[in-house]
């Protein structure tokens, strides 16, 4: 059967679309009890036992767009303890394909000196930027310099990479067709480069359009854990319409929406965000506590899925349901780096390292 949820409803799109296969499809559906009511949660990541989360479907379409172009190298951009470019790295490799990353500071954490670790431990090319404002005259000097190779935006989130969220709501549907979850009011997950909430938000109404999704959609309730305006409620739905305008390019329905009706089923929630990006907040500490209590053997890190978690739970003590959701962070604990590898990278990367994780 064929593994992409999108392609089974949209057969002719699998011919047009460049893909390659990554993720073990489709990822769990489990339930869970807290305070004597269910809660719903999509496992993303269970999705590779080589480095799973979220961006294992925003890499397939990525991977496949840049295999496609004859590109012999990928660069990933990101914070120091980027998930997505660490995802890339080790997938694209693992495909034959070279890899690379740019890279620029973050506050430490244990959950992003584990991904700086064993992004310094894989060799990979790493540029090391100030500060995240250099990033895009960055990414358009490395595009220049190197003729075949291919430059994501931070997080991929271009109608390219969302196309691996769109696929998950077809896939979600099907889920819930077969009765392991009930249709959710809300999906709730954390937003950082709005990749898979827009991939999300146009996929259910698009899984709705050709009759996979046979409920009322729910509202996509993305959790800041960086600053507006890369989260704004504009420019997420902005992708998410620049998505399915390009599904409808590609010969995919065109569907009757207002850009009013598509930001309708959209929340961006700022409470969770705390300090700002990378920073742990009581909030999601005491949420990791109470997931893990319930019995879910997830991997929260305090600065993405548990702040989606706090909100997940301030909205189920409020009595909103059914909720499902968003688990993006993988379950693959990374190992860190060999001795002389640490020794190669950017001597600021590397001061940055040694302060050991702490959670500031």
């Amino acid at each position: 059967m064929e593994p992409v949820a999108l392609f089974r409803w949209l057969p002719r799109l699998a011919a047009r679309v460049p893909w390659v296969r990554l993720g073990d499809w489709p990822t769990p559906v489990d339930r869970i009890e807290i305070d004597g009511r269910s809660l719903w949660i999509k496992r993303e990541g269970d999705s590779s036992a080589l480095y799973g989360g979220n961006k294992i479907r925003t890499l397939e379409a990525w991977l496949g767009h840049t295999l496609a172009v004859g590109a012999k190298r990928i660069w990933a951009i990101g914070a120091y303890g980027s998930n997505h470019a660490i995802a890339t790295v080790l997938h694209a490799r693992a495909l034959g394909l070279d890899a690379g990353a740019i890279v620029f500071p973050q506050p430490a954490s244990a959950w992003a000196t584990e991904n700086a670790g064993a992004l310094i431990g894989t060799g990979c090319p790493l540029v090391r930027l100030r500060s995240v404002v250099s990033v895009p005259l960055a990414g358009i000097a490395i595009a220049r310099r190197e003729k075949t190779a291919v430059v994501m935006p931070p997080g991929g989130a271009t109608p390219i990479g969302t196309l691996g969220a769109l696929s998950a709501a077809f896939e979600l549907a099907e889920q819930i067709a077969a009765g392991q979850a009930p249709p959710p009011a809300r999906i709730v997950i954390a937003v950082g480069s709005t990749c898979t909430t827009a991939g999300l938000l146009a996929g259910i109404h698009l899984a709705h359009a050709v009759g996979a999704w046979r409920w009322p959609l729910p509202v996509i309730h993305g959790v800041r854990v960086t600053p507006w305006p890369v989260t704004s409620r504009m420019i997420t739905a902005g992708l998410a319409a620049r998505t399915l305008a390009r599904i409808a390019k590609l010969g995919g329905p065109t569907l009757a929406l207002s850009f009013r009706e598509l930001v309708s089923r959209l929340v961006i929630d700022g409470r969770e965000l705390g300090a700002g990006y990378g920073r742990p907040t009581a909030q999601s500490a005491k949420a990791r506590e109470v997931i893990e209590h319930a019995g879910a053997s997830l991997r929260l890190d305090g600065v993405y899925s548990a702040k989606a978690a706090a909100a997940l739970l301030r909205l189920h003590r409020n009595g909103i349901g059914p909720l499902l959701f968003w688990a993006t962070k993988s379950t693959v604990t990374l190992g860190e780096p060999a001795a002389d590898m640490v020794a190669g990278a950017p001597r600021a990367l590397r001061r940055w390292l040694a302060i050991g994780g702490a959670e500031i």
